[in-house]
């Protein structure tokens, strides 16, 4: 898949959030606070597959996998990216999202000294 085309994908599941029954009506700045406070719930998720993965839990043991960890963590990278589409739905030309999180990416990467 192209990033072209993950970025549309990404709008699109972006705009379906927004769209849906339980957000058409809803406040603007609700819904964008809804947006952003799903990305702490995933990151929740993150955690909790992480001390399922480690066997944390006595009462639970090992209930997760590594792999569980990293779909939650792709989990909340779409959330975010999908947070970010939200933020532009109403631009003229909405920005490409992975083009921003590939200029982010090199800020930090110089911010680092690796760029």
């Amino acid at each position: 898949m192209t990033t072209t085309r993950t970025s549309e994908l990404i709008r699109a599941v972006s705009a379906w959030i927004d769209t849906a029954p339980a957000n058409a009506d809803r406040d603007p700045e609700a819904l964008l606070w809804g947006r952003v406070a799903k990305v702490g719930e995933e990151a929740g998720e993150v955690i909790a597959a992480l001390v399922g993965a480690t066997g944390q839990n006595p009462r639970k043991g090992q209930s997760h996998t590594l792999a569980d960890v990293e779909r939650e963590l792709l989990d909340t990278a779409m959330t975010a990216l999908a947070a970010v589409a939200h933020l532009h739905a109403h631009d003229a030309e909405p920005p490409d999202v992975l083009a921003l999180l590939d200029d982010h990416v090199l800020t930090v990467a110089r911010r680092a000294g690796l760029a």
